[in-house]
């Protein structure tokens, strides 16, 4: 998740701003002045300090926050000085209504994950590969299969650090399987959360603005496989096929994992069918599948014993007491990662009332061409993290086919394996394998994901040629 300032400054500069009539609030150039200049210095400082999170050890949420509330700030005086207060009251209030929704598909989402893991799903597919006695390859393969097709469901993070843990319990005296095995892991993670609406932040970004049907992702599967199974391909020779001595206690999964699992699938159903056929924010369609397992979570206190008449009674510590706990899943969500997209799109948003999307979207997109910017957009996105720079694209909007939307985003979301702090994921399993897996080591098979990377690409303007 981390180029020069000036590349940062330029490219991470805007999400989208609407009026409360749902229509865009047309930006001043007000990129000279005193308030755009300061604004702009506030969020490239405030962006470092992202960068070097796991050195100061501050949460990445807090600078942006403090920035986004500052530079909103010089937007409103700024605006005051040209006589048009009232449109930068729009402007935040539309930044703010596409933050909710975000947050709202995203709180639901997790919450989903954090039930799963409570009764053990995660957990028990962990046991099952550990004890089954493969040789490292096979464990190599697998992993890699497995992060490439959960993450199109559950989050890349989340993925990662499952099969990171399966890959260290099956080969932690192997530093050098564990490191090809954590690359194969981030990769595949990555580039399976490419190619669904549900993969990846920017990949649901791009899909509640309209620039991609829900079933128009699709197209991406054989780019996205690509990308991760030619690196796949040339580390695994690197992978002995020795059968390594494992010992993992037998996990089982607890009432009702199967049935959460339904309800997780009929919530994706339900956030699909509000889109595509009611017009209505995917969000809420995923609200109404929080709604399921919250009465699920009802029955299973009940089924574990708990009392459920006159109320939930709670302990001394203002808790329940006991069983199934929908709000403490809630209360376990990412809540650093969901107050750092508030951060982001409000600082984005405010820079980019102040008029850089215009300067950035004619050099990017007017001065290299479409398929160029794209390509340097995956790149970039090994550096700095893909959600503010996909937020960038889309608030620029350029005159893009369906074919470009789609490799863009493509490419913000696997150019991130490039480098291991390109991803959440990478970032994960670099505090888990801590010392094995590193900055340097990913480095060396970087050639073998760039090569990936461009396969992919290639891929798909030859398949999906059609579509530009």
């Amino acid at each position: 998740m981390r180029g020069t300032l000036l590349t940062i400054a330029a490219l991470l500069v805007t999400v989208p701003a609407f009026a409360s009539s749902g229509e865009y609030v047309s930006p001043e150039n007000l990129t000279a002045t005193t308030f755009g200049i300061i604004g702009l210095v506030i969020f490239i400082a405030a962006y470092l300090l992202v960068i070097f999170e796991e050195q100061l050890h501050l949460r990445k949420s807090k600078p942006v926050i403090v920035a986004a509330g500052l530079i909103w700030v010089l937007v409103a005086l700024a605006y005051r000085a040209i006589g048009q207060p009232e449109a930068a009251h729009a402007a935040i209030l539309g930044n703010i209504t596409e933050y909710g929704e975000l947050f709202l598909f995203l709180l639901s989402a997790m919450t989903y994950i954090n039930a799963l893991e409570d009764r053990n799903a995660f957990g028990a597919l962990r046991s099952w590969l550990v004890n089954k006695g493969y040789t490292l390859r096979t464990v190599f393969w697998l992993t890699g299969l497995l992060s490439f097709i959960i993450s199109p469901v559950a989050d890349n993070l989340t993925t990662a650090l499952l099969m990171g843990a399966v890959a260290m319990a099956v080969g932690g005296n192997n530093p050098r399987f564990v490191v090809v095995a954590c690359i194969n892991i981030v990769v595949g993670a990555n580039a399976g959360g490419a190619f669904s609406p549900f993969g990846d932040i920017t990949t649901l970004m791009v899909w509640q603005k309209g620039r991609v049907a829900f079933w128009e992702f699709f197209d991406l599967f054989v780019p996205a496989l690509i990308d991760w199974l030619l690196p796949a391909l040339l580390m695994s020779f690197s992978v002995p096929k020795i059968k390594p001595t494992v010992t993992d206690a037998s996990v089982s999964l607890k009432f009702g994992a199967r049935r959460i699992m339904l309800l997780f699938l009929l919530t994706i159903v339900t956030a699909v069918c509000f889109h595509n056929f009611l017009d209505l924010p995917p969000a809420a369609g995923m609200m109404l599948g929080l709604g399921y397992l919250s009465l699920f979570s009802f029955y299973l206190k009940k089924h574990e014993g708990r009392p459920t008449t006159g109320g939930d009674p709670l302990n001394e510590t203002g808790h329940e007491a006991g069983g199934f706990d929908l709000f403490q899943k809630i209360a376990k969500a990412e809540w650093d990662t969901l107050l750092f997209f508030y951060g982001v799109i409000l600082c984005v948003g405010g820079l980019g009332q102040f008029g850089y999307l215009a300067m950035v979207s004619h050099s990017l997109y007017d001065g290299l061409g479409a398929t160029t910017a794209n390509v340097l957009v995956g790149l970039l996105s090994a550096i700095v993290d893909n959600i503010p720079v996909m937020f960038a694209v889309l608030t620029m909007n350029p005159h893009l086919s369906l074919g470009q939307w789609l490799l863009v985003t493509m490419t913000a979301g696997v150019g991130g394996s490039l480098l291991s702090i390109g991803s959440a994921a990478g970032v994960a399993l670099m505090g888990t394998a801590r010392g094995v897996y590193t900055f340097g080591n990913h480095l060396k098979w970087a050639w073998a994901v760039a090569l990936g990377y461009a396969a992919a690409i290639a891929a798909h303007m030859l398949l999906n040629a059609a579509r530009f």
